[in-house]
C-alpha cells in the first residue's frame, strides 16, 4: 500500500512537471524568450518580468513583477470619428510599454539598470497617436454610439490556434472592460497564431481577421 501511494505521488509530480514544461515551451522560442540573451545570467525564461521573491508589490496587474516600470505620459490617439474617450494606457499596457516605449532597457530588472534597449522595429515611443487606441472603455454603449463595432458583451470570438479559447469580446479581449495591449496580443504566446506566435497576436492578420473581430465592416 505504501509503495502504491508513493508511486501515485511520484506520478502526480511527474505530470505536474510535464504540464509546466509544456507551458514554458509555449513561451520558449518566442519573441519574449530572453533566455539566450548575453545579459541573462543563467538562461532564465521568466526572470525578466517575474520573480518568486522580493517582487514589486506596487504592481497589481501582473503577478510577482520584476521589471523596471516607466513613468511616461503618452501623446494619445485621436480621430474625428472617434467616439471613445481615450485615456492614458491602463496598468497592464504600461507593463508592456515598460519595454516597448523605448524609455527603459529590456535588461532593467531585479533592481538593476540595464543598457539593452528594444529594437527600433518594436519601439512604439511615447507618441501613441499613430497606434491603435488603447485605454478606453469598450462596452455596449460605445458599440451603439459608434454603429460600426460589435457589442463586446454578445459577440463571440476565438483566440489562438492551438490551443484556442472561445468567448465574448468582453471576456477574452478586454481588461477591466477596456481595450488594452493585451486585447490583441498574448505576451505569454499561449493563445496566439502564426509561427512561434509572430507578433504574439491572438488572431490572424490575414483577411483583417483581427480587425473585423471587433469592427463590423
Amino acid at each position: 500500500m505504501k509503495t502504491s501511494i508513493t508511486n501515485k505521488w511520484f506520478l502526480a509530480a511527474l505530470l505536474l512537471v510535464a504540464a509546466r514544461v509544456g507551458v514554458a515551451g509555449t513561451l520558449g522560442g518566442s519573441a519574449h524568450d530572453f533566455s539566450q540573451a548575453g545579459w541573462n545570467t543563467g538562461g532564465k525564461v521568466c526572470v525578466t518580468c517575474h520573480i518568486p521573491h522580493k517582487s514589486d508589490t506596487t504592481v497589481a496587474d501582473a503577478p510577482l513583477w520584476n521589471h523596471k516600470l516607466q513613468a511616461t505620459t503618452y501623446a494619445l490617439y485621436t480621430s474625428p470619428t472617434l467616439k471613445a474617450s481615450v485615456g492614458q494606457p491602463g496598468g497592464i499596457s504600461k507593463l508592456c510599454l515598460s519595454c516597448h516605449d523605448g524609455t527603459v532597457a529590456i535588461d532593467s530588472f531585479g533592481g538593476a539598470t540595464g543598457t539593452t534597449m528594444i529594437s527600433a522595429a518594436n519601439n512604439l515611443g511615447s507618441t501613441l497617436k499613430d497606434d491603435h487606441p488603447i485605454g478606453f472603455t469598450y462596452d455596449t454603449a460605445l458599440a451603439t454610439a459608434k454603429g460600426t463595432m460589435f457589442d463586446p458583451a454578445t459577440k463571440n470570438v476565438t483566440i489562438g490556434s492551438s490551443p484556442t479559447r472561445t468567448g465574448t469580446i468582453a471576456a477574452l479581449m478586454l481588461t477591466g472592460g477596456k481595450m488594452e495591449c493585451t486585447s490583441c496580443h498574448d505576451v505569454h504566446n499561449t493563445f496566439t497564431v502564426g509561427a512561434k506566435g509572430t507578433g504574439m497576436v491572438t488572431m490572424a492578420t490575414a483577411g483583417s481577421a483581427i480587425c473585423v473581430a471587433c469592427h463590423n465592416k
